[in-house]
């Protein structure tokens, strides 16, 4: 008798559960977070377009989104064009900050004495405005797309190498002593112990950096002001300035925003496979 009971409280409780009602799709929580972004930019644009047609805004002062996209779409080979200069420049500046920030990072960790030494010669580039140097760069390096690369290069170094070295000395201290105790090598340490500790620094350093060699790409494209065949977004905003044509300056502005919002994306994909599945982070 107990037995029956049991098997049609069962029998009653797995009907229970399947004939439960299946949330609504935007009432699920991933869904909502990936769609509240989404929305609230498109109720910003259309603000901003209904701004623009109630209070008859000039197009040389405000453009609407609407002016922005007929002007890219008219002027796209151009722009895209002109991305592809500022995106190499910014590649390669983000390479050369990486390569160079873990060497300096790797040698800072090796002697509290070396870190000490050179460590505020890396805050003094990281203070200083590129703006300021960028001319005697320029001067200095006669080929202009290597002088642009070196600037951007000092605009993203210092994250690298902050958060590298951070991460290289975040060990814990039983952990050294396990490798002490085994008699490990400095190299042994170095590779097992201190790089895979320091990863998620290293790559939350790569998310700042990929944005700052973008900004000192383009700051770089400023002061050179070069023009041409060869010439980059910053050249276009410069000459869509000058010519008062606003909705391509907006629309310049527009790519380099969705540029730099991809190369961010692009490494937080970057971290999440190399620290998927094993760190405490990506877990």
């Amino acid at each position: 008798m107990t037995g029956d009971v049991l098997r049609s409280a069962s029998v009653d409780e797995v009907r229970g559960r399947g004939s439960a009602p299946r949330r609504p799709l935007l009432a699920r929580p991933g869904v909502a977070k990936a769609l509240a972004p989404w929305v609230v930019g498109v109720a910003l644009l259309a603000l901003w377009q209904g701004a623009c047609m109630l209070y008859r805004v000039p197009a040389y002062l405000v453009p609407s989104p609407s002016a922005i996209v007929a002007q890219f779409a008219q002027d796209a080979p151009l722009l895209f064009g002109s991305l592809l200069v500022t995106l190499k420049i910014t590649l390669l500046a983000f390479v050369c900050a990486t390569v160079l920030g873990v060497a300096i990072a790797l040698l800072f960790v090796q002697s509290p004495l070396i870190e000490a030494s050179l460590f505020p010669y890396a805050v003094l580039l990281q203070v200083t405005p590129v703006v300021a140097i960028a001319p005697l760069i320029i001067i200095w390096v006669k080929d202009t797309t290597a002088a642009l690369v070196v600037c951007a290069t000092l605009v993203a170094l210092f994250p690298v190498i902050s958060n590298t070295a951070l991460g290289l000395r975040s060990v814990n201290p039983g952990l050294v002593n396990l490798f002490r105790i085994h008699r490990a090598t400095r190299w042994q340490t170095l590779m097992r112990l201190r790089i895979p500790c320091a990863l998620p620094y290293f790559f939350g350093g790569l998310r700042i950096s990929s944005g700052l060699a973008l900004i000192g790409a383009v700051v770089a494209e400023f002061v050179a002001g070069t023009g041409g065949s060869g010439a980059g977004l910053a050249y276009q905003i410069l000459q869509a300035g000058f010519q008062l044509n606003i909705p391509r300056l907006f629309a310049a502005l527009a790519l380099i925003t969705v540029t730099g919002v991809l190369l961010f994306a692009a490494t937080v994909w970057l971290s999440r496979v190399a620290l998927r599945g094993w760190h405490d982070s990506e877990l």
